[in-house]
């Protein structure tokens, strides 16, 4: 079955990624580019065409989302993790998934004027471009080579999308800031909801020390540099690879995001943000 680790784009679920896929896709913990490719994102085009779906017909594609996590889900028994940007809910009369499929779900939320700058920088906008991203209720992601399109709604719609599954107690909400500040705190809490759900095992603490070491921001920035990292975008002026690891702790609004975007993020989603303690 699936567990979900779901976010808006930019809010830090390839941190989290990271840290698990180092703990479970490694013998010492130790964070590599290649083990963290092992939770990847879905829908992939490959999830959908492996069950014979017309990737280029967007109607199919949704109505297919929880025929694909069938055929990923026929070894019962093992549970995989994936990423994923879509919001919870449904598209052409179709659900994103549903409780058969899903384990349970870890949701990534930052403080959406800090997404703002880390979203403009990764897809290429300006400042005013990437805030009216967040706040289109109708927004879908682009479809791209290797990923379908998904509906990822405004910034505070996908947030509160994933809430659904509180009463079924399959989700856990994780601050990427509290991820920054209290790591080994956090981690901890995620390791008991992950016990919770059925993955009993003795946590190896020298383990989850090394992978939290090895994905730390600096670390992580400058391996990018001597290696390829597939997930950062390419820019279109020059052809190459954006650093995907751009400031990420640094990244800081009150320094970077005029007036008129903070007011426009505020008032768009102060409900939200007052129930996260982000105002």
């Amino acid at each position: 079955m699936i567990i979900w680790l779901a976010s808006y784009p930019k809010s830090g679920n390839t941190l989290l990624r990271s840290i698990l896929s180092s703990y479970f896709y490694s013998e010492d913990g130790i964070f590599n580019f290649k083990n963290l490719e092992k939770i990847s994102q879905f829908p992939q085009t490959s999830h959908l065409m492996s069950i014979g779906v017309d990737v280029n017909n967007e109607e199919e594609v949704f109505k297919n989302f929880i025929n694909a996590q069938n055929f990923i889900n026929q070894e019962r028994e093992k549970v995989k993790f994936f990423k994923t940007h879509s919001s919870l809910c449904k598209m052409y009369d179709s659900n994103f998934t549903d409780l058969k499929n899903t384990l349970g779900s870890i949701y990534i939320v930052r403080d959406p004027r800090n997404v703002v700058t880390s979203l403009a920088h990764h897809y290429g906008l300006s400042v005013d471009q990437a805030t009216n991203v967040m706040i289109d209720k109708d927004r879908l992601m682009d479809k791209t080579v290797k990923n379908c399109r998904v509906f990822l709604g405004s910034w505070g719609f996908n947030y509160n999308s994933w809430k659904n599954l509180q009463n079924q107690k399959k989700y856990l909400l994780v601050k990427y800031e509290d991820l920054l500040k209290k790591k080994k705190t956090v981690l901890l809490k995620i390791f008991k909801y992950l016990d919770s759900l059925g993955l009993k095992s003795s946590l190896d603490m020298i383990k989850l020390n090394k992978a939290i070491k090895t994905t730390e921001f600096e670390s992580m920035k400058k391996k990018e540099e001597n290696e390829t990292f597939y997930e950062a975008v390419i820019d279109k002026s020059t052809g190459k690879r954006k650093n995907f690891f751009n400031l990420g702790p640094q990244n800081n609004w009150r320094k970077l995001l005029d007036k008129k975007n903070v007011d426009k993020i505020e008032i768009s989603f102060e409900k939200e943000m007052v129930e996260l303690g982000y105002l």
